[in-house]
C-alpha cells in the first residue's frame, strides 16, 4: 500500500519566492489498484508522482510505501525498486543502444546476476510485447514502442507499483492505444498497482479517480 498523509510540498521553501505545489493531500493506494489522478497543467500532478519514489520529499506530511517512510534515506533505493516511474517523454529514460540493454540497465545497477538478469529482461520484453525488437536501436522505434521499453525497464526490477506521468501525452492515437493496452495487462495479469497521472481522461480504464 502507498499511504499519503497530509502531504504538502513547497518549492523554494526557505526562500521568498515560495511556490506551494501540494497542500494537505491524503490518498491511500491499495495493492492491485488502478488509480487515475487527473488535473490541469500546474495542478501538482507531476510533483505528486515524484514523491512516490523519493524523487521529491515532503515539505510537510508523510508518504509510506509498504510501511517504509520516504523520508527514511536508508529506504530510498528499496522504495525506488518497488515504485517504477514512466515519464511523459520516453527519450528522457532510454539511454542504451539496444532495447534489451536498456531494460537490463537498472538490473545491472542493483547487481543482479547475469542469468537472472537475462530471465527478467526476457520476461519484461514478453509482457510488453516487444520480444522481436530486443536487438533494435531504441531511437528507431515509434513513440508507443519507446514507452513500452520504458515500462519494461521499470517492471524488470519487479516493481510492485508503476507510476505513469502522462505517458501518452506525446503519442499519436495508435501509440496511446499500445501503451494503454499494456498498462491494463500489467494491472490485470501481473497484479501491478497502477498510478496513472493524466491531464485528460480519454479512456475509462481506471478503478479509482482522484
Amino acid at each position: 500500500m502507498i499511504k499519503i498523509k497530509n502531504l504538502s510540498h513547497v518549492y523554494n521553501y526557505h526562500k521568498k519566492d515560495q511556490i506551494k505545489a501540494l497542500d494537505s493531500i491524503n490518498i491511500e493506494i491499495k495493492n492491485g489498484d488502478f488509480i487515475s489522478i487527473i488535473g490541469s497543467n500546474g495542478s501538482g500532478k507531476s510533483t505528486l508522482a515524484k514523491h512516490m519514489n523519493c524523487l521529491l520529499l515532503p515539505t510537510f506530511g508523510d508518504i509510506w510505501v509498504d510501511k517504509m517512510n520516504t523520508k527514511d534515506k536508508s529506504k530510498t533505493w528499496e522504495i525506488r525498486r518497488k515504485v517504477g516511474m514512466v515519464f511523459q517523454n520516453p527519450d528522457n529514460q532510454i539511454i542504451a543502444t539496444t532495447v534489451e540493454d536498456d531494460i537490463a540497465f537498472g538490473l545491472e545497477n542493483i547487481g543482479i546476476k547475469p542469468k537472472l538478469m537475462r530471465e527478467r529482461v526476457d520476461w519484461a520484453l514478453e509482457v510488453v510485447e516487444m520480444e522481436e525488437y530486443k536487438e533494435s536501436e531504441p531511437h528507431l522505434l515509434s513513440g508507443g514502442q519507446k514507452q513500452r521499453v520504458a515500462i519494461a525497464g521499470a517492471i524488470a526490477l519487479h516493481s510492485s507499483y508503476l507510476v505513469l506521468d502522462e505517458p501518452t501525452a506525446m503519442l499519436d492515437p495508435r501509440g496511446r492505444k499500445e501503451v494503454i493496452d499494456i498498462v491494463k495487462k500489467l494491472n490485470q495479469e501481473e497484479n501491478i498497482t497502477i498510478i496513472h497521472i493524466t491531464l485528460l481522461l480519454l479512456h475509462r480504464f481506471y478503478q479509482k479517480l482522484v
